[in-house]
Parts: structure tokens; C-alpha cells; sequence
């Protein structure tokens, strides 16, 4: 009887241990098999998060120099699956023209308000996206050497120099034609007569007799024409001066006698990669090695 009950014993005893076994394999197998499918699940994430991507950025010709360095930075910054297309740097009016005629963009970034109210209400851009980027300062330049110095609108008034301002697609044109109003120099037209400084857009009016400034289709031209000498003076922003050398300010445009300068920059309607712009948007201005980039080339965060 002894002998059965220790036997019995003997039996149930390797049955535990072999449940135990049983048990502890299949915890492991779960283990394991848990492990794997986080694994699986953590790849694919890691997959999806560098798929590529390509953005079509559309910005304001006096930013071409920093966004491009920029744009070099973002990639390097953890972003390496992200490809910027052959930026586009044109005067606002005209990137507004382009998207009009079909062209593609991702992100829409112009050097007024006035421009980004246009692609708002023609419908290239989403209005939720709009952000105000940089702000800018309107000043006169010569060429390098020129010895000039503080040149004022009232010295333009009475014709000491000659001069250049951007055309009416080009923002820094449309703040020169607000400024040289103050002193007569530009007239406004139709429902703007009358007015100056802030109160016009700069646009739709026409220089008063005796003044036949050059104009010219983008800032980085005007700046040009400076840096030449084909004209004394030329109206361009700060930050071309940055961006193209051979220039030097001689006169800083009075800040209330045009509309304040900013750069809104959105979202595009028909953008195909609405997330990735957004976040590089978003990049842009939070960034400290953005910030660093835009200060470099004379832009102050909005």
C-alpha cells in the first residue's frame, strides 16, 4: 500500500513539473511571440515615418538665400527622407500667377499680406494654414563706395537721385510706391486718391511728372541695379543686403509711411503633402537652428 502511494506520488509529482514546463514554454512562446509583433509593429512605424517625401515650396524671391539653407538644415535634422523640389523664387504676384495657371506647390510663402489675401481668396491656399513667418524693414541702398548717406524720401522729392523700385507684382515695390507717396512722388489712383502712406496698396497708380524711377520684376533685380550703378538708390528690403553683397544701405525708410512688412506663409489647397509641409512649416518657426538661419539673412520671426 506503501509502495502505491509513493509510486502515486512519484506520477503526480512529474506530472507538475511537466505542467509547469508545459506552462513556462508556452509564457515564453507568448513572450516571444509579443516581442516580435512589437518589433514588427515598431518597423513598420519606423517604415512609414521615412517614407519619402518631396515638397514644393513656392516663397517670396528675398528669402531664396536662407530658405535654401534652411530647407539643407531640415534634412539634416532627422528629416532625411523629405526632398525639396526646385524651390521656386519669384515675386509674390507672380508665384500667385503661377499657382492661377496650374502650377503645383505644397507651401505658398509671399512678402505681403496683401499677396496672401489674393491666394486665400482665389482659393489656392487652405485659410486654416496661414501664419504670419518674418517680418522685414524697407531701406535705400547704393552701390558699395558710393559714399553716400542718409538719403531720405525728401531727397528722392527733390530729384537728387535716381532710383529703382520693384514693379507691381513685387511686394517691396508696392511698400516703396506706399513710402514715396508721402512725398508726392507716387500717386495713387481710383479709390486710393488722395490717400498715402499706409492707407494705398502701392498698386494701380503711377509716378508724378518729372519721375521715371526704373522698375524692375523682382527685389534681387532692383538690388542689382544698385549695386550696377545704373541708379543712385534702389528701395529693397534688409535682408538683401545679406543676400546679395556689393550694396550698403545709405537711408532706412521711415516705418510709418508704409504698411507693416510680414511674410504670411500657408498651406496650399492642392497640396498631396499637406502633413509633411505642415510640419516643416511648423519647423521653420519653432526651430533654434532655423531662428539662427533667418537671422543670419536679416529676417526677424513674426
Amino acid at each position: 500500500m506503501k509502495k502505491t502511494r509513493k509510486i502515486a506520488a512519484a506520477v503526480l509529482a512529474l506530472s507538475l513539473v511537466g505542467a509547469f514546463a508545459l506552462f513556462g514554454c508556452s509564457s515564453s512562446n507568448a513572450a516571444s511571440s509579443s516581442s516580435s509583433a512589437a518589433s514588427s509593429a515598431s518597423s513598420s512605424a519606423a517604415t512609414q515615418a521615412a517614407e519619402p517625401v518631396e515638397l514644393q515650396v513656392f516663397a517670396a524671391n528675398s528669402l531664396s538665400k536662407a530658405m535654401e539653407d534652411v530647407q539643407k538644415a531640415y534634412v539634416e535634422d532627422g528629416h532625411d527622407n523629405v526632398t525639396f523640389l526646385d524651390t521656386q523664387y519669384k515675386g509674390s504676384g507672380e508665384l500667385n500667377e503661377m499657382l492661377g495657371a496650374g502650377s503645383y506647390a505644397d507651401l505658398l510663402i509671399t512678402a505681403s499680406k496683401g499677396s496672401m489675401d489674393t491666394a486665400v481668396e482665389k482659393g489656392y491656399v487652405d485659410k486654416s494654414t496661414r501664419v504670419d513667418m518674418f517680418v522685414n524693414d524697407l531701406v535705400v541702398v547704393s552701390k558699395e563706395g558710393s559714399g553716400l548717406k542718409d538719403v531720405t524720401l525728401q531727397d528722392i522729392a527733390d530729384h537728387k537721385y535716381t532710383f529703382c523700385v520693384g514693379d507691381e507684382s513685387v511686394p517691396a515695390g508696392n511698400y516703396a510706391c506706399q513710402s514715396l507717396s508721402t512725398v508726392g512722388v507716387y500717386v495713387p489712383a481710383g479709390d486710393e486718391a488722395g490717400k498715402t502712406g499706409k492707407d494705398i496698396s502701392g498698386k494701380g497708380g503711377s509716378f508724378a511728372e518729372g519721375y521715371t524711377p526704373v522698375l524692375d520684376t523682382s527685389v534681387g533685380n532692383v538690388c542689382k541695379h544698385a549695386e550696377s550703378g545704373d541708379v543712385d538708390v534702389a528701395f529693397v528690403y534688409t535682408s538683401d543686403v545679406y543676400r546679395f553683397g556689393g550694396v550698403e544701405i545709405v537711408g532706412e525708410v521711415p516705418g510709418d509711411t508704409h504698411k507693416n512688412i510680414v511674410y504670411p506663409g500657408a498651406i496650399t489647397s492642392d497640396s498631396k503633402n499637406a502633413e509633411a509641409a505642415a510640419e516643416f512649416l511648423d519647423w521653420c518657426l519653432t526651430s533654434e537652428k532655423a531662428a539662427k538661419i533667418w537671422a543670419e539673412w536679416g529676417f526677424e520671426l513674426a
